[in-house]
């Protein structure tokens, strides 16, 4: 009979306070999210002193939440996981701190999680995964294209040289009066509009895997403002549907790049960004055209934006590696990808 391990996770690297309960690095019996959007859509974004506050005020209430749902205590648990960066600093204090000290008072392992592994291996709680694999991580803070040659390996193969493309949708969001977050709004105009106005596609067709979409954000709020100048009507629709294609193309365009020069059986799709249903079918026909033996996991809605269960699919592996984290653990606000 197989041990069930279980897992108390903790992620708070932005603007979500979340807590969960995971079993075996496969199973979510919680995943409890305290979202702060409405606090921060006024600023037309997240302000990190507002986000520091609220995950101070919400996080007991999610651990007790996330232990309720789960049925379970912390007594059960067999390590606490928590998210150690990237991130906003004094978010990523909150969920370490409370970590901690959980895993202080109850004796039970203490495991440092990468965020940006942590959305990678929220697949993991779709299906079990095949290495190696291709990672598209496409978020507000990152888009990185990485080469996985087995569960602790993580070799950054591409990624942007200026803004993520999650950055540019809110930015772009933003310009078009649309309230923060901008990005699924986008992808539902994006909908009902047309490819009109061939915004830029940078570093296209150079033989890299970077991205570039500063140019992109730049080429877009320079049109919207010259038309606004002249009193002339945007068609909002057709807006988000030439920005969307120019982000897509891109990215559909470097991840089969990468598959090219990579022999993998698997690609993943990971972060906030893998919620765009535009992204989604770009890449899943491309993939159908050029790479049919490729299979394709992304993540349910709920495992894209940030959430505690991929923090805890992520330390289930660690755990299993034996990879612990002592109480020096701090919050690493600019944390790279580390080979384990």
């Amino acid at each position: 009979m197989e041990t069930k391990r279980l897992i108390l996770a903790f992620e708070s690297s932005c603007d979500e306070t979340s807590v969960a309960v995971v079993q075996n690095g496969s199973e979510i019996l919680s995943n409890v999210v305290s979202s702060q959007i409405k606090s921060h859509q006024r600023f037309g974004g997240v302000v990190p002193e507002i986000a520091s506050r609220h995950h101070v005020e919400q996080i007991t209430y999610v651990i007790e939440a996330a232990l309720t749902e789960a049925g379970k205590t912390i007594d059960e648990m067999d390590a606490i996981a928590v998210t150690q960066g990237p991130g906003l600093v004094g978010a990523l204090l909150i969920g370490v701190s409370a970590a901690k000290s959980l895993a202080f008072v109850h004796q039970k392992p203490l495991i440092g999680v990468h965020h940006i592994e942590g959305h990678i291996l929220a697949n993991r709680l779709v299906q079990p995964l095949t290495y190696p694999l291709i990672a598209l991580v496409v978020s507000g803070g990152h888009t990185e294209l990485v080469y996985m040659a087995n569960d602790h390996s993580f070799e950054i193969i591409g990624e942007t040289r200026d803004d993520a493309a999650g950055e540019a949708y809110d930015k772009v969001g933003r310009t078009m009066g649309l309230t923060y977050p901008g990005g699924a709004k986008i992808d539902k105009l994006a909908l009902e509009g047309e490819d009109t106005y061939h915004f830029p596609r940078a570093m296209l067709h150079e033989d890299n895997l970077d991205f570039s979409f500063s140019g992109l954000k730049s080429s877009f709020i320079n049109t919207i403002h010259n038309k606004e100048q002249r009193n002339e009507p945007i068609d909002k629709a057709n807006f988000a549907a030439s920005f969307q294609a120019a982000v897509v193309e891109v990215l559909v365009t470097k991840t089969m790049r990468a598959l090219e020069h990579y022999s993998v059986g698997m690609l993943v799709m990971a972060g906030g960004v893998a919620a765009n249903q535009g992204l989604r079918q770009g890449l899943a026909a491309a993939l159908t055209a050029q790479f049919p033996e490729v299979e394709l996991v992304i993540p349910p809605l709920s495992l894209c934006g940030d959430n505690a269960a991929m923090i805890g699919a992520a330390g289930d592996m660690l755990l299993q590696q034996g990879v612990f984290s002592d109480m020096s653990l701090n919050a690493r606000p600019g944390f790279m990808f580390e080979k384990h």
